[in-house]
């Protein structure tokens, strides 16, 4: 089932501006070419609460498996990076 790229944008928007420029930088530069686990992955993502998104991100607690390889794209070279 295909995922509507402008829903799925929206759904970028987080209540916090580091996961709104996190997130919608990944949605424009990376998912469109990423492969069907990695969009699915994604949209599992934006499932999660924000607190726990901001914590994968900066490392403070340890993705799933499954997310693991995602977020590690979704922070290269950004400022959360440790």
């Amino acid at each position: 089932m295909a995922v509507d790229a402008g829903k799925l944008r929206w759904r970028c928007r987080r209540g916090m501006k580091e996961l709104d420029i996190l997130l919608t930088r990944y949605m424009d530069e990376r998912y469109g070419a990423a492969p069907a686990e990695e969009q699915q992955a994604f949209q599992r993502l934006l499932e999660t609460q924000d607190p726990v998104i901001y914590a994968y991100c900066l490392g403070q607690e340890p993705p799933p498996e499954d997310l693991a390889g995602l977020i590690a794209r979704i922070t290269a070279n950004s400022s959360l990076e440790r």
